[in-house]
């Protein structure tokens, strides 16, 4: 999708299917609002006096007004004005794109960039219309016999009426957003895609596919031999329960940049993501329940979230070193199985008492953070989709975020609150390895039922202790269910906006 920017003074005179202004719940017409209902005589007032209510995100369109040029006025619903915020502004904008969608029109103008939001800069507020046109744009039928190409999106272009001075930081803003966009729509993609089709093999090739397409990208996607040749016990160990072949896809980002950067924080090591990649979880011998097993294609949605990071970061050809790690297998029951109480070697060298075979997100990943320690990484950030305890305690809105780094937690969450994919920091006190304590291995991969979120990070900080850590669960966040079953493109906007701030 193509975003661009437009400064004009004449904004009844711009040429276009469908022209969005923002109004507030209370009445009060935004500036654009108030051009657009001077030129119609006043024909946008008296609408909002008896029919539309300026309720956050709702929508009505308006046909050929008088002394208007675009087909279409879109009246956009911006919520209380002292309440307006990053967050109903991006809303405005999905809900506008979303009219595009719906009306199947090629082409859009916007005018909400330019309403004045306190404290959220034009740079952040055109990236976050560039995602939000991606959220309304996002199209799946990978895996339909014969797609409806009809369905797909006709919205390929819209364009940000902008002020003269604001120009370039919104033009930067919205090549930014659009790439984090199409980042998630890769990261989605992977996601909603079957099992069957979506496997460790696939997830390498989508890595080498990345790296043909961009060429600041490095992949190398080791097997099972190499693998073993590492001594990842604990990874090999839930990988043997599949006839699926198992893959460790190692990316790496060099930015054209990032060696000359004297003192940056990637002269110091390369940020390394790490994401869990079960491509399907049926839980292995400790058997899942069959009633939403389906969704369980969604384990590797930490994977898809690193892939999708480095396609926005070689789009935006970020001056950075960054590596991304993916260990990726099947969890399923088999007579190869892991069993309960089985006791299984880590690259590392410590052992591990499986006593559920439905925790093995974290017996991929501590292999895969003791690989990271070679890069000797600035930052070590891992991405989950790990524990159903994390639902429980933060449901649908917030990422967990775990961290005994206080400056990467808080740089962490900060870029949460930035991009609106926010993380909430959880506790990590020593207290809670308690509970992984086993009778016969150094620790056990579970720690009972009491804050299985916060365990489930204290087993991962045993393999992560020579560097700066992170661990982003996003059981909640990474995919809907019901109706509106998908992935949701999560935790993309918060990795990418702690790029870009790193950057």
């Amino acid at each position: 999708m193509e975003f661009s920017t437009q400064t004009t003074a004449s904004l009844h005179q711009v040429k276009t299917a469908a022209l969005a202004v923002g109004v507030y719940a209370d009445g009060v017409l935004s500036p654009a609002a108030d051009i657009i209902d001077r030129a119609s005589n006043g024909a946008v007032r008296a609408v909002v006096k008896t029919e539309f209510r300026g309720r956050a995100g709702s929508t009505l369109t308006l046909r050929a007004l008088p002394g208007v040029t675009a087909q279409r006025v879109v009246l956009v619903g911006l919520g209380k004005q002292d309440e307006y915020s990053a967050r109903a502004h991006a809303s405005a904008e999905q809900a506008f794109a979303s009219v595009c969608v719906a009306a199947q029109l090629a082409e859009g103008v916007s005018t909400l960039v330019a309403n004045p939001l306190a404290d959220v800069a034009v740079i952040a507020r055109a990236r976050s219309a560039a995602i939000a046109a991606g959220n309304a744009t996002y199209h799946y039928d990978a895996s339909f016999g014969k797609p409806d190409r009809d369905a797909r999106p006709k919205l390929k272009k819209i364009v940000q009426i902008v002020e003269r001075a604001d120009a370039a930081q919104a033009q930067k803003g919205l090549r930014e957003g659009s790439a984090i966009a199409n980042g998630m729509d890769l990261t989605r993609t992977l996601g909603n895609l079957p099992g069957n089709i979506c496997t460790p093999t696939y997830l390498g090739d989508t890595a080498k596919r990345l790296a043909r397409e961009f060429k600041s990208l490095k992949v190398e996607v080791l097997d099972k031999k190499q693998v073993e040749a590492l001594g990842m016990g604990s990874f090999l160990s839930v990988a043997r329960g599949s006839a699926e072949p198992l893959r460790f896809i190692v990316l790496r980002h060099a930015g054209a940049k990032a060696s000359a950067k004297k003192g940056a924080k990637s002269a110091q090591g390369p940020i390394v993501l790490v994401g869990k990649g079960i491509t399907f979880d049926a839980g292995g011998i400790s058997l899942k329940p069959a009633a939403t097993m389906d969704e369980m294609k969604y384990d590797m949605c930490g994977a898809a979230s690193v892939l999708g990071s480095f396609r926005a970061l070689a789009e935006l050809e970020l001056p950075l070193d960054v590596v991304g790690l993916i260990p990726a297998c099947e969890n399923l029951p088999s007579g190869t199985a892991n069993k309960p109480g089985d006791v299984v070697t880590s690259m590392a060298g410590l052992t591990i008492e499986i006593l559920n075979t439905d925790a093995e997100g974290r017996l991929v990943l501590c292999d895969a953070l003791t690989y990271a320690e070679r890069f000797k990484p600035s930052a070590v950030i891992d991405i989950a989709t790990l524990t159903g305890a994390c639902v429980v305690a933060l449901g649908n809105v917030n990422s967990g975020l775990f961290s005994k780094d206080d400056a990467l937690a808080e740089a962490l969450a900060a870029a949460g609150r930035q991009s609106l994919d926010t993380a909430w920091r959880m506790p990590m006190d020593d207290a809670y390895q308690e509970q992984l304590k086993s009778n016969f291995a150094d620790l056990a991969n579970i720690g009972g039922p009491p804050a299985g979120a916060v365990t489930a990070a204290c087993f991962l900080s045993r393999f992560a202790k020579a560097y700066p850590w992170a661990h982003l669960d996003i059981a909640g966040t990474a995919w809907r269910g019901g109706k509106d079953k998908g992935a949701t493109g999560r935790p993309v906007p918060l990795l990418m906006q702690y790029l870009l701030d790193q950057a």
